[in-house]
This record gives structure tokens, sequence and C-alpha cells, in this order.
């Protein structure tokens, strides 16, 4: 019995073997394009060679002369800017976390059964935060001219795109039983998205908006390059004249802002979500 089982075996051995040989050959494959790619894009950005070598030591240069932070006489301008900064990035989450309600029930599966319509919104959303804020902000500065106004309005159109996602995923994920629940007790539809579908995804809504403030308020920092005023105005100001002392105390506080802003957000999430 072994000595006949044995060559049934070994054939059936080679059999798989050779079956995996093709994988092993295309994992090799993709392995090889995934490693020609990565030196192909490191020398075309000039990754490696002189260039990025010398980049280096420039901006150690500039990062020792960046310390000790300098231009405390300018702080309360620097403080003004930075409140305005995240007075821009509030202000522009807040416009379009409101504004994503509606639009994400009517691009929810489970609110808006018209598949054709739905599929428009969904659409409508990408198209929205298909571009980032500082293309948006770079329209709004042409359009309606320098300030801040430019750039709550290019947040608030990438937050209004982004959101409307989150919130239809959301929505898409919550538990039927209570909607079906007003429904059976006679509610119309208004009473079944305001005591069968909002308690249940309101916490998960205020928690994506705040974590959207977080991120915008240093996406607001880089609008202010742009012309949208704020705290990046001043740093890329005091960055053209070489002002390291004065780019360095901004740099902090910039960092301050984010990390309470951070501190903060993260705490009122956890409550939100229940951990």
């Amino acid at each position: 019995m072994t000595r006949h089982g044995d060559p049934a075996r070994r054939a059936a051995l080679a059999a798989r073997l050779d079956a995996m040989q093709p994988n092993r050959w295309g994992r090799v494959s993709v392995s090889v394009l995934f490693v020609a790619l990565l030196i192909y894009s490191a020398v075309h950005v000039e990754l490696l060679g002189a260039k990025f070598v010398n980049g280096l030591g420039q901006l150690a240069s500039a990062a020792w002369m960046m310390l000790p932070p300098r231009g405390f006489e300018y702080l309360p301008e620097f403080l003004y800017a930075l409140a305005q900064t995240v007075a821009m990035a509030f202000l522009g989450t807040f416009i379009g976390a409101v504004l994503a309600v509606p639009l994400a029930i009517l691009a929810a599966r489970t609110t808006f059964p018209v598949r054709i319509l739905q599929f428009g919104f969904r659409r409508f959303a990408d198209s929205l935060r298909s571009l980032d804020h500082l293309i948006w902000a770079l329209v709004f500065v042409r359009a309606i001219g320098l300030g801040p106004l430019a750039g709550v309005m290019a947040i608030a159109i990438v937050d209004l795109g982004t959101l409307i996602k989150l919130y239809s995923e959301a929505i898409d994920n919550i538990d039927k039983g209570p909607i079906e629940g007003v429904r059976a007790a006679g509610g119309s539809r208004l009473d079944e998205i305001r005591y069968g579908l909002l308690p249940q995804v309101v916490p998960n809504m205020l928690s994506a908006a705040l974590y959207m403030w977080e991120s915008n308020t240093r996406s607001a920092t880089i609008l202010g390059i742009v012309g949208a005023g704020g705290i990046g105005y001043y740093l890329a100001d005091r960055l053209r004249v070489y002002e390291w002392g004065q780019t360095s105390l901004i740099i902090v506080l910039i960092v301050a802002a984010v990390y309470v802003i951070d501190f903060v957000s993260s705490r009122v999430r956890g409550k939100l979500i229940g951990g």
C-alpha cells in the first residue's frame, strides 16, 4: 500500500507545486515592477543625487537660524491672525457640516431609494472634494477677492463633499428597526428621520465634523499663503524676507493651536462615540 501510494502522493505534490509556480512568478514580477517604479520616481524627482544632499544641509542651516524664536513684539499681531485662522476653519467646517446633512440623506440608499438621483448626489459630492482646499481658495480669491472669506468658502466646499460621503455611509449602516417602529406607529417620513434616523447618526456626524475642524485648522494655515488671510499670510511673508526667528515663532504658535484643538476635539469625539 505504501509503495503504491508514494508515487501518487509525489505526483499530487508535483501538481500542486506546478500550480503554485505562476503565482510565485506573478509575485516576483510585481515586486520587480514596484522596485523599478520606486527607483525611477526617486531619480525623476532628484531624491537620489547631490541636490537632495545639498538641500539637507541648507535645511539644517535654516533650522539653526530659527533658534531661538524671535519677534515677540509682533506676538499680538500673530495671535490675532492665528485666531482668524481658527475662526476661518471653524466657520467653514460649520457651514459644510450643516449643509451636508440634508444632502447626505438624499445620497444614502436607506433614505432615498431613487437610485438615479441618489447616484447623482453622490457624484456631486465626489466632484466637490476632488479638488484640494488650495485650488478652491485660488478660485474664490479670484472671485471675491483677498481675505478670510475666500478661505471659509474653500473649506466649506471641500468639507461639504467629504461630509456628504461620511454622513451617507453612516446613514446606510444604521439599524432600521427604529425607523420601522416609527412607520408602524403611523409616523410620517419626517418623523422617521427625526425619531428613527437622526438619534442614531448624530453622534457620528458630530464626531466627523469635529475631526474635519481639527484638520481644517492646518489647511487654513496653507490657505493664507495664497491670499485667504490668517496666520498663513504672515508665515509666507516672513519666509519671503528670510525672517527666520519670526518664522519660528509663527510655527510654534501654529503647532500649539493645532495641539490644543486636537486635544479638545479628540476628547469630545470620545464622549460622542462612547469611548
